[in-house]
């Protein structure tokens, strides 16, 4: 029989639907529960794509023994990581603190006032690698609650008091510098991996954020080291397993330092990111790598990502059916020689010499990750695509990995950026299009009558979770860059009604520091603030990126004053830490230099010289500036605003803190205008 979170709308809760365990979803209601049976709560944390969430579930959570125990001795509760990212971060924050790691399936039990008194992640069945069961672990909780339980509320109390302590140094609200961007480059030098690319050792994550400041850096300063660390990473990653050489887009992040073998889960946030990252390099140095990785990137986001209400799902499954009926992490994507062989006939050896596939693997049982090894001599290009083309059809047969269907409406806002500013570059208006589509989706579903953002939908329906910072900042992200590449004011009307809100629910009005959730959000034991990024932008300093450009497009006053205060954190973290605040870093350059703000006037937005003058806009490099293109009667964008054409010819027009160019009509002057 079905538990409570058959009523939900998270493709991971609805995993949990058939599950023995009497779950019920966050609410008020599990709490009052607790209270009335005098139980405490076991709170279990994780998400639809993550392999030792599936791997939990199937040993303890479909047991119906521990379901049992569950049942009686527990109110038990499940998140969806990815729908409440507040509850996440809090508990995290705890579990961190407590353990000195964390990660998911997240595992805390409870008071019945939602204070945690023990924590873990995954517990196996039985005892393991020095860790005790799950049963153990209950047993063990249950009996403290039964007999200790005064001093179960004191540990409690005690973590909620430290949590409320651990205050983060915050550098005051004052932007950084030339010093400080300069001491974070020299910091991410010595952490630089310069055999492999990346930073730091296994597992390695992709530094989307990271790459986009060393591009800034290097645009705005001419530096060559920061150039080639954004390259050689990009390079190194593309080249990888854990890049979808046949498929294009890109896995969760690699097992190993070299990049070959991936955590094959494909997550909307990251294929986003690493799309907008490869397009910019392309930018800067023409590189046909950077291209090619960057609209096959897109390409796998509008082919495997869209729904069919037109967002983008936020993520494709580790595991999969191998074919037997058993779920196997890579299943999809691993080849062995003889697979090559079935396929290929003739053209194997070629492929397995390509692709790196050999006959002792690089991944488990003998199969391989394809990835492209440095190698000798030259392929035939036809043959190989004849090749890619092949193994594609024939990996299209096999059982495909599940998707997480819900839009996010932050991981929205970062793909309809990306895919907005990638199909500019490449004259690819379908991309385009499907930025449109998704912007589309989010303003008729997500935002309510007073422009207030839900978190989710999912086949239409929108989720009942309020957004939260990153929600505000990342969907104004790509609005602002739907603005810049169509022209259509709408999209910077939307931008600063998003914005207005993060200004009046979101900022700390003494500090000028960012909150993650709103003055008026759900209270939770601890209000969540994080400058530092994630897998994403950290919600902090996407904010102060999309105020400091929705400034820059409109001159609103309050918008750059609160960004700036808001990169007080950088200064502070930056030199420190910098890669765990790359966006902020960024957003630092873009402030730096201006950021630059271009206004493009023509007789229409599809007159030749018009269109040239604004594609040289928006290829400039100059870091974070901000393009406006339309008549010069329009009204649809403040930049355009007393622009008129130049002795009747279309114009671009260079503001940078406010003091202009002389406007231009040749596209030359305007390239090397932005370009340093």
């Amino acid at each position: 029989m079905p538990n409570r979170l058959a009523q939900e709308t998270s493709p991971y809760l609805l995993q949990h639907a058939e599950n023995p365990v009497d779950w019920w979803p966050w609410s008020a209601e599990a709490f009052d529960e607790a209270r009335e049976s005098g139980k405490p709560v076991l709170l279990s944390v994780g998400y639809s794509s993550c392999h030792w969430c599936h791997v939990m579930a199937h040993e303890s959570f479909e047991d119906q023994e521990t379901a049992d125990y569950l049942n009686t001795h527990f109110v038990n509760i499940k998140v969806d990581r990815e729908e409440r990212p507040d509850v996440d971060a809090v508990y995290m924050e705890a579990v961190q603190a407590a353990t000195g790691q964390g990660g998911w399936p997240m595992t805390v039990f409870l008071t019945p006032d939602a204070e945690p008194f023990y924590f873990g992640t995954y517990f196996p069945p039985a005892p393991r690698h020095g860790m005790p069961s799950f049963r153990q672990v209950l047993e063990g909780v249950h009996s403290a609650w039964a007999d200790r339980r005064e001093e179960v509320a004191e540990v409690a109390g005690k973590i909620v008091r430290d949590l409320a302590g651990r205050e983060i140094s915050y550098g005051g609200p004052e932007a950084p510098g030339e010093e400080e961007l300069a001491g974070a480059l020299l910091g991410l030098t010595r952490e630089y991996d310069a055999q492999r690319g990346g930073f730091g050792g296994a597992p390695k994550f992709p530094p989307s954020m990271v790459i986009e400041f060393l591009l800034r850096h290097a645009a705005r300063t001419a530096s060559e080291g920061a150039l080639q660390m954004a390259a050689d990473t990009c390079e190194r990653m593309a080249r990888g397993g854990i890049y979808d050489q046949l498929g294009g887009g890109f896995a969760r992040y690699s097992v190993d330092r070299e990049w070959v073998v991936p955590h094959f889960e494909k997550m909307l946030y990251d294929n986003a990111l690493l799309c907008r990252v490869y397009a910019h390099l392309w930018r800067a140095t023409g590189s046909a790598l950077a291209r090619r990785v960057a609209l096959e990137t897109a390409d796998f986001m509008v082919r495997e990502l869209r729904t069919g209400e037109g967002g983008f799902a936020s993520a494709l499954d580790a595991d999969s059916d191998d074919g037997s009926g058993k779920h196997v992490e890579g299943a999809y994507y691993v080849w062995t020689p003889e697979q090559l062989r079935d396929v290929l006939g003739d053209d194997a050896e070629l492929a397995a010499d390509y692709f790196g596939v050999t006959e002792e693997g690089t991944f488990e049982e003998g199969s391989s990750v394809l990835q492209l090894p440095q190698r000798e001599g030259v392929f035939d290009a036809e043959k190989v695509e004849s090749v890619k083309r092949r193994l594609l059809d024939a990996r299209a047969a096999r059982p495909a990995p599940g998707r997480d269907d819900k839009v996010v409406a932050a991981w929205n806002g970062l793909a309809i950026a990306a895919l907005a500013e990638t199909g500019a570059y490449f004259d690819r208006p379908d991309l385009v299009e499907a930025a449109v589509g998704a912007a589309d989706l989010l303003v008729r579903l997500h935002l309510d009558d007073h422009a207030q953002i839900a978190r989710t939908s999912k086949d239409g329906q929108v989720g009942a979770n309020a957004g939260v910072l990153e929600d505000y900042a990342d969907v104004a992200e790509g609005f602002l860059a739907l603005a810049s590449v169509t022209g259509e004011g709408v999209w910077l009307e939307f931008a600063g009604f998003l914005l207005d809100h993060v200004l009046a629910r979101f900022v700390d009005a003494e500090s000028g520091s960012l909150y993650d959730t709103a003055s008026d959000a759900e209270q939770l034991i601890r209000r969540p603030q994080d400058p530092t990024d994630n897998a994403a932008p950290s919600g902090w300093t996407a904010a102060a990126g999309a105020l400091l450009s929705y400034a820059a497009q409109t001159g609103a006053e309050p918008h750059r004053t609160a960004a700036e205060r808001a990169l007080g954190v950088v200064k502070a973290l930056g030199p420190r830490v910098p890669r765990f605040i790359g966006w902020g870093l960024a957003v630092a350059e873009a402030l730096l230099d201006g950021p630059k703000e271009v206004a493009i006037v023509g007789p229409s937005l599809d007159d030749k010289a018009t269109k040239a003058l604004h594609r040289t806009a928006l290829l400039g490099t100059a870091p974070g500036a901000v393009v406006a293109v339309g008549t010069p009667d329009s009204d649809e964008l403040p930049l355009l605003a007393g622009r008129p054409l130049v002795q009747d010819e279309p114009a671009a027009y260079i503001c940078r803190n406010f003091t202009c160019d002389a406007p231009t009509t040749d596209p030359e002057r305007l390239r090397s205008a932005l370009n340093g």
